[in-house]
Order: structure tokens, then C-alpha cells, then sequence
């Protein structure tokens, strides 16, 4: 630190990454040839470049926030060039491919540091990573408590600590941290730990956020003695570091014997309030030392000033022995009567702690669109240090992706090792890796694309994660569904007979429908559904398999078109062409006429079938029934609904009277945010059960059932004509203002209309059953067949599956709210 610190001015650093050309680099790079810019380099001058090699876009990613790093980088005295090697011109730094997946630091012309590319993963990281490399001696990393101890005892008497904890070094409260040591580092030592241990040895019990603490040692002069610990309560960002470090600064206790209201300190200047101990000449000597107390309590807090009485020009309430003046201009002082210590803290953190709710709701109205979503990075840093048993899958790289894939039926996954969408995924496919251990044909492999862009480019993968089935002379299918084990879990097993399975006889159909024939995949699919032809009936034969190959994965279908097909077609009194769905639930076979249904036709049907009758709401299917554009009927329980109640719902639904409704339900229990809606409507948590209808497509009213009525078929159906008829009142009604994301690449709902919108433009290779596919291992020709598709730049999935739920008073849809 003192004498050995470094002055990032006077000492000349250059940073130079080996990466390959991205032809869309921003403009403010400076471009240079190799020999151009080393025989720029000068002792004192610091510089950061890249040296790239051309007609590759592998780490565009990279090259991106790089690029969003130029400007921070320059305001620390670092300039930034781009080097482009050229075959006229050799350089060391102009290596292989294989080495193009470091960064190096230099010193003028030596080199200090190298770092693998995926840690700096992003605008933070970068700026951290450099910054924590140049003040090596401002910044000392600890992990045991005997490191700590041995820095503090080694400052006693001389110099104070800025002792800080983050949870993993590239985060944007270690950029905030080396930004402080930065302009404060040879003022005080920064000492700096990822360990959570380290952090709890000291009494913290919140390890779950990035901490600060003050160690007050200058002061310090028996080596016995421990220095004063001051923890900075505000988040860790450069400006409250800042703030919080000035406030350390400032004199502990200042006596003024003038007007409160016109005092000035440096807290006010930082937003913060003052506290004036008033005094007495007859208590002084008490005073300054219940002053000095609370002055130690509200440190970096509130401002302590000990306001002589004796000596003022103005008058002050005569009982008042505490002054509270806040740091807004204009704001009359207050005068307080208050004896006890805790009772003038208490004081100011509750007033400290309304302005920061007001600051709160301030901050929801501008959405920081930068931040990720506080669910997955929560899950992620919950897990870190839970090993995964990575063993379970396979690592493929640009060399081995194209043989194994070959090899064997495989599923890969592709993620980005810096991202925590993709980090939280992956521990579901590991987990997925466990319940599949043993039991499945299918080879789980995983891309890191940090490390394999350009593998990922020529794999068509535009975002991620993002998880692909390659089977042997087909094009490779991408998963659709949720990011979580069970749900690619039914994908992967549903897949085993991915598309209408050819059933040869009526003893096989009837062993099909009753669920005895695939009973192993009932849990994944409890619908069946099979398709009844006359075998000459062939445009609607291929529009069924056309149908199938679209929702492979999703549920079990079957095609039968034999002669004696008429003996089914009989028995379940269906006109040919037609749909059996076999239900296997409520052990139920209904028929569906098909005649002149094109494919889309029939996925819709399908699709449409697979809903429930009366459905609990749920996060997931939420969107799913508000598709179908009809007034919610929606029973609020908490907890299981009575048995009668769902009796008499499902009855009228059976009758047809409810098809203008989507009839459901909402356990309050599984759905929290449900208690919210319903205060939304009624101001009050009502009595529950409590069924209402919400018409959100047209006018947003708001029906209540009456609550002094028993929910009997009766009573309902009487109610419903009463609506109808426009003869009830509604309770509100849902304000017409537009629920919009704030940008469209948050926009999820539209994401997953479009995917159940969708229609297959292409028709798969006729599909077999899973004992036939192994019999015909042999028989495929293309080993390779892999879908071409136009390559694009990779860019991050947002993956929120609480986005539709956010824990608010309401849950908004189609510019309403629920």
C-alpha cells in the first residue's frame, strides 16, 4: 500500500487478448498492425489491445462487451486498440486457434497476468479484472481469518481497512470495490474475500449479499486491542462506496453553538440527516459522552453534532434535548424530547428507512432492463458450491461434436458457462443426467459455447441454453418446452415414439388406447390419441403424421388405417377420418370427426384436448387458457377444493353450459400471488371459497358469486343467466392500461404465443416404433444429416419463469389485469 503502492498513471499496462475478428467491432477501437503498436508502447503510458485474426466470428460475445468496457477503461488513464495480425507481420500473440480463448496483461512490453476468456464474461468483469490486477498492492486477497488478523494487527496505529466480501470476483460489486481502491487505495489498505467462512467468523449472518465493513486501526495504539468495525449497510456500488467512505472521513463528533437549521457538514452534502445532542454547561462532560455513543452507532449513517445550549443565539424548545435535521433544503429542523440512546437511533434508521421505500417505488417506475433475473441468480449463488457430478453427460468440443452425435441417438445441450440462466439449467440437466442414469439409449452431452462459439454458430444456436435431440438421419429438433427436469424429461421420453405410431391390428389399437401398450410413458402423456383411416384415405393420413411429427414430444400419438379399421370406427361410433383420445385419467375414449382437417388443423384440435376440463391455474398454464380469448371462471380456494364444488362445475360443463367460460381454479396455497388478486378486487381478503368471473377481453369487469349462496349447479347456472341477462353487478372493474415489457426481447408471453402458434413447414421421415427404429440401427445412410439454417449471432435467452407471477398485488395480461 504506502510506499509500494503503485500510481496507475506513471506505470505503463497494456492488456492484450488474443481473440478473432469480429467485423462489427464498434468504431472507437484504435486499429493497428503488430509492429504499429508495440513501437507505440511507452514506459508510463497504460494501454489495453487485442490482437485478432480475420474471417471468424467465434467470440463476437466477447468482443461485444469488450467493446462496452473502451470507455470505463479509458477513465482510469487505460487506452484500448484493436491489433490485427496480418500474414506480412508475425507475432507471438498472433497464435493458434486453440490459444485464441485467453487474455493476457502486460506492463509495457512484459507480461504480468493471462486469463481464460469466459471470466470475463462481461462489462464488470473486465473493469474488475484489470483494475484487481494493476493495484495488487492496494487490494490484498485473504481467505482464512489469520490473514485478516495478521493485516489488521500490522496496521494498528498507522492505517484503517476497507475490508469487503462479494460473492465471486468479475461481479459488478467487485468492479464497485476496485473502483473505490482505485481512488482510495493509497489512502487506506482494501482487503478483499470471496470466503463465505471468513465473512460469518466475524458475525455475519447475511452471506447471501456483498458486504463492506470500516476497520477503524489508525486509532489503535495498544496492539491488544481490536480496531472498531463500521459495516456499510447501503448495496455495494461505486457511489455509496464513495458516500460511505467520506462519511469515515468526516470528524466523528463536531460541537456547534449555532442555529441547527443553518449548520453545514459534509453528511448533508451526502444526503444524510443530522443529529444535534443538545448541552448544558452543568452536563457537558455527560453529554459528549452520550454523543460520542450515539455518534459511534450512526456512523455512516447520520451526522453527530453536540449543540451547546449555553452558548446560542436562538431559542430552542426549552424540554428539547435532541434536534433532527434532514438532509433535504427547506425541510423545518424538528425538536425532540428523547432519554434513552436506542430511542434517537431507532429514530433516525425509521426515518432513514422511509426514504428508502419511497426511493424503492421511485426505482419500479424505470425498470433497470440490465438486471437479470433475481430468481436464477439467486439459485445460482445459492449452488455454487454444490458439486455437480458433470461425469454423467459429455463434454463435446469442435472435435469430438460431429463423431459422437454420429455415434449415437444424443441429446446436447448448449450454455454459456458465464451466464446464470445457463449455469441454473445446467444443474437441472445433471439432474436429469441422474434420474436417466442407466435406464435410457439416449447419450447426454453438453457444448460450453464460451469456450465453442463457432461449434455453436454452425449448430444454429441463436441463444441459449438451449437444448437439441440428434437422431440418426433426421435433422436435429429443438426443445420447446420449460427450462426444468421433468418437462424435458417427458420431451426426451415422449420422443421414444415421436410420431404417430403405426398400429397394425384392432387388438394392438385397443391395447394402445387403454394405455397398456406404452403404460411406461402414461406418466408423461395422460391423453393418447389415435388416428382412424380407411387405407385409402391418404391426403388425411399425411396430414395426421404431419400433425404427429409437430407434437413429438408433447403427447403419444398413433395411426391405424387397415382394413378393418371399421370395427373400431363402430365401437366408438366415429365417422371416418376421425380422432380417438383416449383419457386416461378419467378412463375415457371420445371421438373427433376429422373430415377435410388440414395439419394445423389438427394440432389445434390436439392441442385443445390436452387442456383440462377445470384446471388449477398455475405459473405454467396461466397463459396456455388465457389463449383462448373466453371470461375466466375462477374458483379461489385455499387449499383442496371441495369435492361438491367440483362436482357441480364439472357437471355444468358436461351439460354445455359453461362453453362461453374457461372454468378453473386457484389454490392459494400453491399460488401465494393469488391473495393479492383477490385483495385487487375487494380491498380485503374475502371469505374463501369465493368464485369469481373475470372478463379480460372485453371491458375487464369483475363478477363476484354471491358469498351468502351454496356453489350447487342450481345456484351457479341461475347466477350465470342472471349475467348474461346483464342483470348482476360487477364488483370493479380492471384498468385498461397496457401491460408492455420493457423491451421486446422481455416480451415471453409473445415468445410463447408464437411457439404454439407455429406450423410445421416440414414433413419427417416416416416414423417407427422404438423396437423397430433398433432394429433398422444399420439401415441409415445420412449419418451426418444435420439441418442448415442460416447463421446468426449468439445472444442470451432470457429465461424467467416467474415473470407471468412477480410476486405483485396482480398478474396483468392483454393490456388488464387479472
Amino acid at each position: 500500500m504506502m510506499s509500494s503502492s503503485f500510481n496507475i498513471f506513471r506505470v505503463g499496462i497494456s492488456f492484450v487478448m488474443m481473440c478473432i475478428f469480429y467485423k462489427s467491432a464498434v468504431d472507437s477501437l484504435s486499429e493497428l498492425s503488430p509492429q504499429k503498436y508495440f513501437s507505440t508502447l511507452q514506459p508510463g503510458k497504460a494501454s489495453l489491445a487485442y490482437f485478432c485474426q480475420a474471417d471468424s466470428p467465434r467470440t463476437s460475445v466477447f468482443l461485444e462487451e469488450l467493446n462496452e468496457a473502451v470507455k470505463p477503461l479509458q477513465d482510469y488513464g487505460i487506452s484500448v486498440a484493436k491489433v490485427n495480425c496480418v500474414k506480412e507481420e508475425t507475432s507471438r500473440y498472433c497464435g493458434k486457434e486453440k490459444d485464441l480463448v485467453k487474455a493476457y496483461l502486460f506492463r509495457g512490453n512484459i507480461l504480468l497476468r493471462e486469463f481464460p476468456t469466459d471470466t470475463l464474461f462481461d462489462v464488470n468483469a473486465i473493469v474488475a479484472h484489470v483494475l484487481f490486477a494493476l493495484l495488487f498492492n492496494e487490494v490484498k486477497y485473504i481467505t482464512t481469518l489469520e490473514d485478516l488478523q495478521n493485516i489488521e494487527n500490522a496496521l494498528k496505529g498507522k492505517a484503517n481497512i476497507a475490508f469487503s466480501y462479494v460473492r465471486a470476483i468479475g461481479t459488478p460489486e467487485h468492479r464497485a470495490v476496485m473502483e473505490a481502491a482505485f481512488v482510495y487505495g493509497t489512502t487506506y489498505q482494501f482487503v478483499l474475500t470471496t470466503e463465505t467462512a471468513l465473512l460469518e467468523s466475524i458475525g455475519t449472518e447475511d452471506i447471501e449479499n456483498a458486504h463492506l465493513y470500516f476497520f477503524h486501526c489508525k486509532q489503535v495504539l495498544d496492539l491488544t486491542d481490536q480496531c472498531r468495525r463500521t459495516l456499510m449497510e447501503p448495496p455495494l456500488t461505486t457511489l455509496n462506496i464513495h458516500r460511505f467512505i467520506k462519511t469515515m472521513e468526516a470528524p466523528l463528533l463536531t460541537e456547534v453553538a449555532e442555529d441547527p437549521q443553518q449548520v453545514s457538514t459534509v453528511h448533508l452534502q451526502l444526503g444524510l440527516p443530522l443529529v444535534f445532542i443538545v448541552s448544558q454547561q452543568a452536563t457537558y462532560e455527560a453529554d459528549r459522552r452520550t454523543a460520542e455513543w450515539v455518534a459511534w452507532r450512526l456512523l455512516g449513517k447520520a451526522g453527530v453534532l453536540l449543540l451547546l445550549r449555553d452558548f446560542l443565539e436562538v431559542d430552542i424548545p426549552r424540554h428539547a434535548n435532541v434536534v433532527f435535521r434532514r438532509a433535504e433544503e427547506g425541510v423545518p429542523v424538528e425538536f425532540l424530547v428523547l432519554h434513552d440512546v436506542d430511542l434517537i437511533i431507532s429514530c433516525v434508521e425509521s426515518n432513514m428507512h422511509i426514504e428508502e421505500i419511497q426511493e424503492d417505488e421511485d426505482d419500479m417506475e424505470s425498470p433497470d432492463t440490465d438486471i437479470q433475473d433475481d430468481e436464477v441468480a439467486e439459485t445460482v449463488y445459492r449452488d455454487r458450491k454444490r458439486r455437480l457430478p458433470l461425469e454423467l453427460t459429455v463434454e463435446l468440443t469442435e472435435e469430438t461434436f460431429n463423431a459422437t452425435v454420429v455415434a449415437s441417438d444424443s441429446i446436447v445441450l448448449f450454455y454459456a458457462g458465464w451466464q446464470a440462466v445457463s449455469m441454473a439449467f445446467l444443474q437441472s440437466y445433471i439432474d436429469l443426467a441422474i434420474k436417466l442414469k442407466g435406464t435410457s439409449n439416449m447419450l447426454l452431452t453438453r457444448v460450453n459455447c464460451a469456450d465453442w462459439s463457432d461449434l455453436c454458430t454452425k449448430q444454429n444456436v441463436t441463444e441459449f441454453p438451449v437444448v437439441k435431440m440428434y437422431k440418426e438421419g433426421k435433422s436435429p429438433a429443438s426443445y420447446p418446452g420449460m427450462l426444468g427436469t421433468e418437462d424435458l424429461l417427458k420431451f426426451i421420453q415422449l420422443n421414444r415414439i415421436s410420431c404417430p405410431v403405426n398400429i397394425t391390428s384392432v387388438q394392438e389399437a385397443e391395447e394402445y388406447l387403454s394405455g397398456e401398450l406404452y403404460k411406461d410413458l402414461i406418466s408423461y402423456s395422460s391423453v393418447s390419441v389415435l388416428g382412424l383411416f380407411s387405407p385409402n384415405m391418404t391426403t388425411a393420413k399425411e396430414d395426421f403424421t404431419e400433425a404427429g411429427n409437430y407434437l413429438k414430444g408433447c403427447v403419444i400419438t398413433g395411426i391405424y388405417s387397415e382394413d378393418d379399421v371399421l370395427i373400431l370406427s363402430n365401437k366408438y361410433a366415429a365417422t371416418l377420418p376421425a380422432l380417438l383420445l383416449a383419457r386416461h385419467k378419467e378412463g375415457k375414449i371420445e371421438s373427433i370427426p376429422l373430415a377435410n382437417s388440414p395439419a394445423q388443423d389438427i394440432v389445434q384440435i390436439i392441442t385443445d384436448a390436452l387442456l383440462e376440463t377445470f384446471p388449477e391455474i398455475t405459473v405454467e398454464n396461466l397463459p396456455i387458457y388465457l389463449r383462448l380469448q373466453k371470461p375466466l371462471l375462477i374458483l379461489f380456494s385455499d387449499g383442496s377444493i371441495n369435492p361438491q364444488y367440483k362436482k357441480a362445475i364439472l357437471t355444468l360443463v358436461n351439460e354445455k353450459h359453461l362453453d362461453s367460460l374457461t372454468p378453473c381454479w386457484l389454490n392459494l396455497k400453491n399460488t401465494p400471488v393469488g391473495r393479492g388478486v383477490l385483495q385487487a378486487y375487494f380491498d380485503a381478503l374475502p371469505p374463501l371459497p369465493l368464485l369469481v368471473v373475470v372478463n379480460l377481453h372485453s371491458g375487464g369487469h369483475v363478477f363476484a358469486f354471491p358469498s351468502d349462496q351454496a356453489i350447487t349447479e342450481q345456484n351457479l347456472l341461475l347466477w350465470l343467466k342472471k349475467l348474461e341477462a346483464g342483470l348482476e353487478s360487477h364488483i370493479t372493474i380492471l384498468p385498461a392500461q397496457e401491460w408492455k415489457p420493457p423491451l421486446p426481447a422481455y416480451d415471453f408471453l409473445s415468445m410463447m404465443d408464437a411457439a404454439a402458434s407455429q406450423h410445421p413447414t416440414r414433413k419427417d421421415p416416416e416414423c417407427t416404433k422404438e423396437t423397430d427404429a433398433q432394429e433398422n440401427d444399420k439401415k441409415h445412410e445420412d449419418k451426418s444429416a444435420f439441418r442448415k439454417e442460416p447463421i446468426e449471432t449468439l445472444r442470451i435467452k432470457h429465461w424467467n419463469r416467474s415473470n407471468l407471477f412477480k410476486g405483485e398485488k396482480s398478474f396483468k395480461h392483454d393490456n388488464k389485469e387479472l
